[in-house]
Protein backbone atom coordinates (compact mmCIF):
# COMPACT_ATOMS: atom_id res chain seq x y z
CA UNK A 1 0.00 0.00 0.00
CA UNK A 2 1.33 3.46 -0.90
CA UNK A 3 0.95 5.96 1.93
CA UNK A 4 1.41 9.65 1.12
CA UNK A 5 2.95 11.53 4.02
CA UNK A 6 5.62 13.95 2.78
CA UNK A 7 4.82 17.68 2.90
CA UNK A 8 4.08 19.62 -0.26
CA UNK A 9 6.93 22.07 -0.81
CA UNK A 10 6.33 25.57 -2.18
CA UNK A 11 6.78 26.03 -5.92
CA UNK A 12 8.66 29.22 -5.13
CA UNK A 13 10.49 29.06 -1.76
CA UNK A 14 10.75 32.42 0.01
CA UNK A 15 13.72 33.84 1.95
CA UNK A 16 13.54 33.33 5.71
CA UNK A 17 14.49 35.80 8.44
CA UNK A 18 14.88 34.11 11.83
CA UNK A 19 14.18 36.12 14.98
CA UNK A 20 15.75 34.30 17.92
CA UNK A 21 18.69 31.91 18.23
CA UNK A 22 17.67 29.41 20.90
CA UNK A 23 18.48 25.71 20.91
CA UNK A 24 15.43 24.73 18.85
CA UNK A 25 16.72 26.83 15.93
CA UNK A 26 19.93 24.85 15.60
CA UNK A 27 18.31 21.53 16.50
CA UNK A 28 15.28 21.66 14.22
CA UNK A 29 14.59 24.84 12.23
CA UNK A 30 17.91 25.15 10.40
CA UNK A 31 18.33 21.41 9.72
CA UNK A 32 14.79 21.35 8.31
CA UNK A 33 15.33 24.36 6.09
CA UNK A 34 18.60 23.01 4.73
CA UNK A 35 16.95 19.65 4.02
CA UNK A 36 14.11 21.40 2.17
CA UNK A 37 16.46 23.69 0.25
CA UNK A 38 15.06 26.89 1.83
CA UNK A 39 17.21 30.02 1.91
CA UNK A 40 17.79 31.66 5.30
CA UNK A 41 18.53 35.30 4.54
CA UNK A 42 19.40 36.45 8.03
CA UNK A 43 19.09 36.01 11.78
CA UNK A 44 18.85 38.29 14.82
CA UNK A 45 18.97 37.66 18.54
CA UNK A 46 19.13 39.81 21.68
CA UNK A 47 22.53 38.25 22.35
CA UNK A 48 24.28 38.80 19.02
CA UNK A 49 26.96 36.19 19.75
CA UNK A 50 24.38 33.40 19.70
CA UNK A 51 23.12 34.53 16.31
CA UNK A 52 26.67 34.81 14.99
CA UNK A 53 27.44 31.27 16.14
CA UNK A 54 24.45 29.82 14.26
CA UNK A 55 25.19 31.98 11.24
CA UNK A 56 28.72 30.59 11.08
CA UNK A 57 27.55 26.99 11.49
CA UNK A 58 24.77 27.22 8.90
CA UNK A 59 26.20 29.74 6.42
CA UNK A 60 23.59 32.42 7.11
CA UNK A 61 24.80 35.52 5.25
CA UNK A 62 23.39 38.26 7.49
CA UNK A 63 23.36 38.79 11.26
CA UNK A 64 21.39 41.76 12.60
CA UNK A 65 21.58 43.57 15.93
CA UNK A 66 17.83 44.18 16.19
CA UNK A 67 14.52 43.13 14.72
CA UNK A 68 14.19 46.61 13.22
CA UNK A 69 17.50 46.17 11.39
CA UNK A 70 16.47 42.73 10.12
CA UNK A 71 13.13 44.02 8.81
CA UNK A 72 14.77 47.01 7.14
CA UNK A 73 17.22 44.78 5.26
CA UNK A 74 14.92 41.86 4.50
CA UNK A 75 13.61 41.16 0.98
CA UNK A 76 10.02 42.30 0.45
CA UNK A 77 8.79 38.70 0.16
CA UNK A 78 10.60 37.42 3.28
CA UNK A 79 8.92 35.05 5.71
CA UNK A 80 9.68 35.70 9.38
CA UNK A 81 10.42 32.78 11.71
CA UNK A 82 9.88 33.94 15.31
CA UNK A 83 11.53 31.62 17.83
CA UNK A 84 11.63 33.77 20.98
CA UNK A 85 9.64 33.40 24.22
CA UNK A 86 5.89 34.14 24.10
CA UNK A 87 5.98 37.31 26.20
CA UNK A 88 8.02 38.94 23.41
CA UNK A 89 5.68 37.97 20.54
CA UNK A 90 3.41 41.03 20.46
CA UNK A 91 6.22 43.60 20.51
CA UNK A 92 8.03 41.68 17.77
CA UNK A 93 4.96 41.23 15.57
CA UNK A 94 4.35 44.99 15.78
CA UNK A 95 7.71 45.54 14.03
CA UNK A 96 6.95 43.33 11.01
CA UNK A 97 5.70 44.72 7.70
CA UNK A 98 1.94 44.68 7.19
CA UNK A 99 0.82 41.53 5.39
CA UNK A 100 4.07 39.65 6.09
CA UNK A 101 4.23 35.88 6.24
CA UNK A 102 5.22 34.74 9.71
CA UNK A 103 5.71 31.45 11.55
CA UNK A 104 5.48 31.88 15.34
CA UNK A 105 6.90 29.37 17.79
CA UNK A 106 4.34 27.64 19.99
CA UNK A 107 2.73 28.22 22.44
CA UNK A 108 0.60 31.10 21.21
CA UNK A 109 1.11 32.95 24.48
CA UNK A 110 1.68 31.75 28.03
CA UNK A 111 -1.83 32.74 29.11
CA UNK A 112 -5.03 33.15 27.15
CA UNK A 113 -4.99 36.94 27.51
CA UNK A 114 -1.64 36.90 25.68
CA UNK A 115 -3.12 34.62 23.04
CA UNK A 116 -5.84 37.16 22.35
CA UNK A 117 -3.29 39.99 22.12
CA UNK A 118 -1.27 37.99 19.56
CA UNK A 119 -4.41 37.30 17.54
CA UNK A 120 -5.35 40.98 17.62
CA UNK A 121 -2.03 42.24 16.26
CA UNK A 122 -1.98 39.55 13.55
CA UNK A 123 -5.48 40.54 12.44
CA UNK A 124 -4.77 44.28 12.56
CA UNK A 125 -1.55 44.00 10.57
CA UNK A 126 -3.10 41.42 8.20
CA UNK A 127 -0.20 39.06 8.87
CA UNK A 128 -0.26 35.67 7.18
CA UNK A 129 0.54 34.10 10.53
CA UNK A 130 0.79 30.50 11.64
CA UNK A 131 1.89 28.89 14.88
CA UNK A 132 4.65 26.26 14.68
CA UNK A 133 2.49 23.35 15.86
CA UNK A 134 4.75 21.05 13.90
CA UNK A 135 3.66 17.68 15.32
CA UNK A 136 0.78 17.83 12.83
CA UNK A 137 3.44 17.44 10.10
CA UNK A 138 5.51 14.62 11.63
CA UNK A 139 5.83 11.80 9.07
CA UNK A 140 3.89 9.27 11.18
CA UNK A 141 1.09 11.77 11.82
CA UNK A 142 0.83 12.67 8.14
CA UNK A 143 0.78 8.97 7.24
CA UNK A 144 -1.99 8.28 9.76
CA UNK A 145 -3.99 11.24 8.49
CA UNK A 146 -3.73 9.97 4.91
CA UNK A 147 -4.94 6.50 5.88
CA UNK A 148 -7.83 7.86 7.95
CA UNK A 149 -8.85 10.32 5.21
CA UNK A 150 -8.87 7.38 2.75
CA UNK A 151 -11.28 5.54 5.07
CA UNK A 152 -8.85 2.65 5.54
CA UNK A 153 -9.53 2.16 9.27
CA UNK A 154 -13.21 3.07 9.07
CA UNK A 155 -14.91 5.47 11.46
CA UNK A 156 -12.46 6.80 14.04
CA UNK A 157 -13.74 6.25 17.59
CA UNK A 158 -10.63 6.28 19.80
CA UNK A 159 -7.50 8.43 19.88
CA UNK A 160 -4.89 8.17 22.60
CA UNK A 161 -1.54 9.81 23.30
CA UNK A 162 0.62 8.21 25.98
CA UNK A 163 4.02 9.42 27.15
CA UNK A 164 5.74 7.54 29.99
CA UNK A 165 9.43 8.38 30.20
CA UNK A 166 12.06 10.57 31.83
CA UNK A 167 12.28 14.04 30.31
CA UNK A 168 15.52 16.00 30.86
CA UNK A 169 13.87 19.35 31.56
CA UNK A 170 17.27 20.78 32.47
CA UNK A 171 17.97 21.04 28.74
CA UNK A 172 15.32 23.78 28.63
CA UNK A 173 16.33 26.21 31.41
CA UNK A 174 13.91 28.96 30.32
CA UNK A 175 11.03 26.50 30.13
CA UNK A 176 11.56 24.29 33.19
CA UNK A 177 10.88 27.22 35.56
CA UNK A 178 7.53 27.99 33.95
CA UNK A 179 4.49 27.95 36.29
CA UNK A 180 2.50 26.09 33.62
CA UNK A 181 5.12 23.63 32.48
CA UNK A 182 3.57 20.33 31.39
CA UNK A 183 0.41 21.25 29.49
CA UNK A 184 1.54 24.68 28.26
CA UNK A 185 4.89 23.50 26.91
CA UNK A 186 4.44 19.80 26.20
CA UNK A 187 0.92 18.40 26.10
CA UNK A 188 -0.12 21.41 24.03
CA UNK A 189 1.37 19.48 21.09
CA UNK A 190 -1.10 16.65 21.67
CA UNK A 191 -4.07 18.94 22.33
CA UNK A 192 -3.42 20.61 18.99
CA UNK A 193 -2.94 17.22 17.34
CA UNK A 194 -6.25 15.84 18.63
CA UNK A 195 -8.05 18.97 17.49
CA UNK A 196 -6.55 18.57 14.01
CA UNK A 197 -8.12 15.11 13.73
CA UNK A 198 -11.29 15.42 15.78
CA UNK A 199 -12.23 19.10 15.73
CA UNK A 200 -13.09 21.21 18.75
CA UNK A 201 -14.18 19.26 21.86
CA UNK A 202 -17.39 20.13 23.68
CA UNK A 203 -15.48 20.26 26.96
CA UNK A 204 -12.27 19.08 28.58
CA UNK A 205 -11.43 17.45 31.91
CA UNK A 206 -7.87 17.53 33.17
CA UNK A 207 -5.49 17.19 36.07
CA UNK A 208 -1.85 18.25 35.94
CA UNK A 209 0.45 17.29 38.79
CA UNK A 210 3.80 17.89 40.46
CA UNK A 211 6.40 15.30 41.45
CA UNK A 212 6.83 15.23 45.26
CA UNK A 213 10.62 15.42 45.07
CA UNK A 214 10.99 17.98 42.26
CA UNK A 215 10.60 21.75 42.07
CA UNK A 216 8.91 21.68 38.64
CA UNK A 217 5.44 23.21 38.52
CA UNK A 218 4.06 20.07 36.83
CA UNK A 219 5.38 16.97 35.12
CA UNK A 220 2.38 14.63 34.67
CA UNK A 221 -1.06 15.25 33.18
CA UNK A 222 -4.22 13.46 32.18
CA UNK A 223 -6.52 15.27 29.76
CA UNK A 224 -9.86 13.82 28.66
CA UNK A 225 -11.84 15.36 25.80
CA UNK A 226 -15.62 15.24 25.42
CA UNK A 227 -16.59 14.49 21.83
CA UNK A 228 -19.89 12.83 22.63
CA UNK A 229 -20.79 9.24 23.48
CA UNK A 230 -18.62 7.24 21.08
CA UNK A 231 -15.30 9.10 20.67
CA UNK A 232 -12.73 8.40 23.37
CA UNK A 233 -9.88 10.93 23.26
CA UNK A 234 -7.28 11.07 26.02
CA UNK A 235 -3.75 12.30 26.72
CA UNK A 236 -1.69 10.70 29.47
CA UNK A 237 1.80 12.04 30.18
CA UNK A 238 4.32 11.03 32.84
CA UNK A 239 7.74 12.67 32.52
CA UNK A 240 8.97 11.15 35.82
CA UNK A 241 9.37 7.50 34.81
CA UNK A 242 13.02 7.24 35.87
CA UNK A 243 13.17 3.44 35.93
CA UNK A 244 15.07 2.69 32.76
CA UNK A 245 13.81 2.17 29.21
CA UNK A 246 12.10 -1.19 29.73
CA UNK A 247 8.60 0.16 30.35
CA UNK A 248 8.92 3.58 28.81
CA UNK A 249 6.33 4.47 26.17
CA UNK A 250 5.74 7.30 23.72
CA UNK A 251 2.97 6.74 21.21
CA UNK A 252 -0.11 7.99 19.41
CA UNK A 253 -2.85 5.46 18.68
CA UNK A 254 -5.90 5.74 16.45
CA UNK A 255 -8.66 3.08 16.48
CA UNK A 256 -11.47 2.83 13.96
CA UNK A 257 -14.28 0.47 13.03
CA UNK A 258 -12.12 -1.26 10.37
CA UNK A 259 -8.63 -1.01 11.84
CA UNK A 260 -6.07 0.77 13.98
CA UNK A 261 -2.81 2.72 13.68
CA UNK A 262 -0.05 3.11 16.24
CA UNK A 263 2.95 5.43 15.94
CA UNK A 264 5.90 5.46 18.29
CA UNK A 265 7.33 8.95 18.83
CA UNK A 266 10.93 7.86 19.17
CA UNK A 267 12.32 11.36 19.63
CA UNK A 268 11.01 11.67 23.18
CA UNK A 269 12.61 8.45 24.41
CA UNK A 270 16.22 8.91 25.54
CA UNK A 271 15.86 12.57 24.54
CA UNK A 272 17.64 14.29 22.84
CA UNK A 273 19.20 11.21 21.22
CA UNK A 274 15.89 9.46 20.66
CA UNK A 275 15.13 5.95 19.45
CA UNK A 276 13.72 4.96 16.04
CA UNK A 277 10.12 5.85 15.28
CA UNK A 278 7.74 3.03 14.49
CA UNK A 279 4.60 3.15 12.34
CA UNK A 280 2.20 0.18 12.41
CA UNK A 281 -1.32 -0.44 11.23
CA UNK A 282 -3.87 -3.23 11.38
CA UNK A 283 -6.80 -3.46 8.97
CA UNK A 284 -9.35 -6.09 9.88
CA UNK A 285 -10.33 -8.46 7.07
CA UNK A 286 -13.35 -10.70 7.43
CA UNK A 287 -12.41 -14.29 8.16
CA UNK A 288 -8.78 -13.45 8.94
CA UNK A 289 -6.97 -12.96 12.23
CA UNK A 290 -5.90 -9.35 12.88
CA UNK A 291 -2.38 -8.71 11.59
CA UNK A 292 -0.21 -5.69 12.33
CA UNK A 293 2.04 -4.43 9.54
CA UNK A 294 4.96 -2.04 9.92
CA UNK A 295 5.79 0.66 7.37
CA UNK A 296 9.20 2.33 7.17
CA UNK A 297 8.77 6.09 6.89
CA UNK A 298 11.50 8.59 6.04
CA UNK A 299 12.26 11.34 8.52
CA UNK A 300 10.96 12.08 12.01
CA UNK A 301 9.34 14.79 14.14
CA UNK A 302 12.69 16.64 14.38
CA UNK A 303 13.58 18.12 11.97
CA UNK A 304 11.22 16.98 9.20
CA UNK A 305 7.96 18.26 10.70
CA UNK A 306 9.43 21.76 10.67
CA UNK A 307 9.57 21.58 6.88
CA UNK A 308 5.80 21.14 6.87
CA UNK A 309 4.96 24.19 8.97
CA UNK A 310 7.27 26.54 7.07
CA UNK A 311 6.17 25.13 3.70
CA UNK A 312 2.54 25.78 4.59
CA UNK A 313 3.28 29.46 5.32
CA UNK A 314 5.26 29.91 2.10
CA UNK A 315 2.61 28.21 -0.03
CA UNK A 316 -0.15 30.28 1.57
CA UNK A 317 1.76 33.53 1.07
CA UNK A 318 2.44 32.58 -2.56
CA UNK A 319 -1.24 31.90 -3.19
CA UNK A 320 -0.46 28.24 -3.98
CA UNK A 321 -3.08 27.17 -1.40
CA UNK A 322 -5.91 28.83 0.47
CA UNK A 323 -5.38 26.62 3.54
CA UNK A 324 -3.04 27.55 6.38
CA UNK A 325 -3.41 24.56 8.74
CA UNK A 326 -1.87 26.06 11.90
CA UNK A 327 -3.06 29.63 11.35
CA UNK A 328 -3.47 31.84 14.41
CA UNK A 329 -7.21 31.71 13.73
CA UNK A 330 -7.13 27.93 14.21
CA UNK A 331 -4.55 27.61 17.00
CA UNK A 332 -6.37 30.17 19.14
CA UNK A 333 -8.84 27.30 19.66
CA UNK A 334 -6.02 25.02 20.81
CA UNK A 335 -5.09 27.69 23.33
CA UNK A 336 -8.70 27.89 24.48
CA UNK A 337 -8.61 24.14 25.19
CA UNK A 338 -5.28 24.54 27.04
CA UNK A 339 -6.87 27.24 29.21
CA UNK A 340 -9.90 25.05 29.84
CA UNK A 341 -7.61 22.17 30.89
CA UNK A 342 -5.92 24.36 33.50
CA UNK A 343 -9.29 25.59 34.74
CA UNK A 344 -10.49 22.00 35.04
CA UNK A 345 -7.31 21.01 36.88
CA UNK A 346 -7.69 23.91 39.32
CA UNK A 347 -11.39 23.45 40.06
CA UNK A 348 -11.33 19.68 40.48
CA UNK A 349 -13.89 17.00 39.75
CA UNK A 350 -17.32 16.19 41.13
CA UNK A 351 -17.19 15.45 44.85
CA UNK A 352 -18.62 12.04 45.64
CA UNK A 353 -21.62 11.91 47.94
CA UNK A 354 -20.25 9.35 50.39
CA UNK A 355 -22.72 7.56 52.61
CA UNK A 356 -21.73 7.61 56.30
Amino acid sequence: MEIKYKPTLPQTPLPIVIIGAGGIVGDAHLPAYRKAGFEVFGITNRTRARAEKLAAEWNIPHVFDTVDDAVAAAPANAVYDITIMPEQFVATLEKLPEGAGVLIQKPMGDYFWQTKEILEVCRRKKLMAAINCQLRFAPYVAAARYMIDQGLIGELYDMEVRVTLQTPWELFPHVMIHPRLEIQYHSIHYIDLLRSFLGDPHSVMAKTLKHPAKSLSSSRSTILFDYGNTMHAVINTNHDHAFGPHNQESFIKWEGTKGAIKARMGLLMDYPHGVPDKFEYCIVEEGKAPEWKEVQLEGSWFPDAFIGTMSSVMRYKNGETNVLPTSVEDVVKTMAVVEAAYKSSDTGGVIADYVE
